[in-house]
Order: structure tokens, then sequence, then C-alpha cells
């Protein structure tokens, strides 16, 4: 049975889901959401109306009622106070802190974004056991003592014995009668994905650009990662040379030097060939750019290297162009031309936060 307060918390549960559905692409436009993550839930600021109560405060240091004062003395007003305006008649725009789990931010991103479930390629080496409780046994814990067999062998016992009395259906189990659990260690197959997210940090990628590419990134490895059972991520950031750096450094980097995208994807050319078997390995590449490079040559060879050694070994190719005023904007319309008609390989122009959220739907959308 249910208890009333359960059916409080289902029903609350609900309406803060209805609340994070209604305005889920303004808070996918937002970086604050991103640092109140925990390990497995997220803190996301609802609107809501602040019920009246009381605050006491401090004893003894004075109050309503207390103290000299004068009849018809406005409570609470300073001496001689005058006013500063008009009463509002509107109410205070309050936020209540609610926690939600990542698996629930998953179910309401795919549904609103209309997802469709990746189909995960290959299997990866075997990285944790299970245990599978398939058997009985005749000794063992009483934690896991079997009541239904321990029971049953009792009164097969008492049957065959002749001590059973239909009228007293009493059941004494003694040490024989009982019947334990038992586990078999078994293998647990684990579809694994490596995320790689490459990033240009010159100088015409400032603060306000790559506060959108964490943002985007938060809500792309939400939603891979409810979709594998492990997701190792990969951070590669480049100028005119590329490194591969840990998280922290990949959002906080300062910008400086020229572009040579080709850096960035013979880097992560050569960490794919290494560590990454794309016959086990589901590999996705995420990357980033205002769309300047240095030259014709440099992106007539990340053409080149696109084609033959990333775009064949990825599930999924993203590039997000973020529009900066100090770049041309012009490596896209290479992508286009290129891979225009490629089922793996998908583009998006962000030019603000609020198009976050058809970024997202964009490079998701194919489920790969």
């Amino acid at each position: 049975m249910i208890k009333q307060i359960d059916k409080d918390h289902q029903r609350f549960r609900q309406i803060v889901k209805g609340a994070i559905r209604k305005d889920l692409k303004k808070y996918m436009s937002h970086s604050e959401l991103i640092g109140k993550k925990g390990k497995n839930l997220v803190s996301i600021p609802v609107p809501q109306i602040e019920i009246p109560k009381f605050r006491y405060g401090p004893k003894q240091t004075g109050g309503v009622g207390q103290g000299k004062g004068q009849p018809g003395s406005p409570v609470g007003a300073a001496p001689n106070a005058q006013g500063a305006g008009q009463a509002g008649n509107a109410p205070g725009d309050h936020l209540l802190e609610v926690e939600i789990t990542l698996e629930e931010l998953v179910a309401i991103l795919a549904d609103e974004l209309e997802l469709p479930r990746i189909q995960p390629k290959g299997k990866s080496a075997v990285v944790a056991e299970k245990h599978k409780y398939s058997s009985i046994r005749r000794v063992g814990p009483e934690s896991l003592r079997h009541f239904k067999r321990t029971y049953r062998e009792a009164l097969r016992r008492q049957i065959s014995s002749r001590s059973y009395d239909p009228q007293n259906p009493v059941v004494v189990p003694i040490r024989d009668d009982k019947r334990y659990r038992s586990w078999k260690t078994v293998p647990l197959p684990e579809t694994n994905a490596v995320v790689f997210y490459l990033m240009d940090v010159s100088g015409s990628m400032g603060a306000a650009q790559k506060e959108i590419v964490r943002t985007e990134s938060f809500w792309i490895n939400t939603w891979l990662k409810a979709n594998y059972r492990g997701v190792t991520t990969r951070y590669i950031v480049h100028d005119a040379a590329a490194h591969e750096v840990e998280e922290e450094t990949f959002f906080n980097l300062r910008e400086s030097g020229g572009t040579m995208i080709s850096s960035a994807y013979k880097l992560a050319s050569q960490i794919v060939q290494r560590e990454y078997d794309p016959q086990d390995w589901n590999i996705y590449f995420f990357q980033f750019s205002d769309g300047d490079n240095w030259g014709e040559t440099d992106t007539e060879e990340c053409m080149a290297l696109l084609k033959e050694n990333l775009v064949p070994v990825a599930n999924l190719f993203a590039y997000g162009q973020v529009w900066s005023a100090y770049g041309s904007g012009a490596y896209i319309e290479a992508m286009k031309e290129h891979f225009g008609e490629a089922e793996n390989v998908v583009l998006s122009e962000i030019d603000n936060k609020e198009q976050i959220y058809d970024s997202i739907k964009t490079f998701l959308g194919k489920g790969l």
C-alpha cells in the first residue's frame, strides 16, 4: 500500500519534470546547471512562490512591541523614513533548487529532442563481473536462505515421517531442511564508447565561444553515458599545434596563436590507432571551431585526413562552428562540399547560446 507521502512525492516529481520539460531549451543554454552537477544528480532552479513563514531572530534584540514608540507609528519603519516609491502588486520571483537524477534528465532530453536510441557496435574487452544467483545448495549464510525451498523440504520430511498434522499444520524446519541461494560469477561484457572533443584555442576563440562549447559538451556527454556502460573522453586543443589536455584545461586554456586544424586531426588519428580498435569501440568526434584555418593548403589536408583516417572509423563526426567576430567561418563550407552527403557526419552552426538546443538536436538526431 502506497503511503500518502509517497503519492505526494511522486506528484511533486511529476510537477518538477513538467517544469523542466517546459523550459528545457532555457536550461540547456545556461552553464550554471553544469556547476551544480553531482555524481548522479543535477540541481535545477525551478521558479515557485514561497509560502510565508515566521522567522525567529535572536532574543533580547528588540522588535515588534518592544521598546519606545508612539501610537500610530508604522511597524518596522525607521524614524522619519521616507517612502522610495509606490507599492508593487506583483509577486516576487523565487527559485527552488530541486535535484533530479541524470537518468531522469536524459529521459526528458530524449523526449523533447525526439532523439533515437543509439545502436552500439562491437564489444570491448570484459571489464566487469557480476554475481548471478542461479542455484540452490544446502549450506550458506542465513541471509541467503531460500524460504520456499526450505519450507518445502521440511513439509516433505514431516509428511514422509507421518509427523505432519493437517489439523495443526505446523511446519518446523530442521538443519537438514534448510536450503540457500547460491551464485556464480559471470563475465559482464560492456559496450564502451570513446568521445573525442577537439577545439580551436587560437586567438579568435574567446571566453564566450568556449562557454558554448562547454555547455554543449555537458549535454552530449550526458546523452552518451545513458547509452553506454562506459564512456571515455579525450580532449584535444589546437592552435597551430595540437595537444591532448585534461578536461579542466580544455575549457580554461587561454587563447593565442594561429590555426592549423590538421594538427588536431593527426593527433586524434594517432590516439585511435594506438588505443581504440574500431571493431571494439564506438568512436565519436565532436569538433568546435570558429571556422578559421591557416590557408587552403591546410584545409585540403584536413579533408584528406577526415576521409582516410577519422570518418571511416567514427560512429559520428560532428563539427560545430561557433560564431566569432574574428573568425572567417569558411571551414564549414569545405565540410559541406566534401561531407554534405555522408551518413555519419553532421554539421552545425552555433551563433549564440540560445542555439545550443538546436545544435544538440542536429548532432544527436541520427542516433549513430
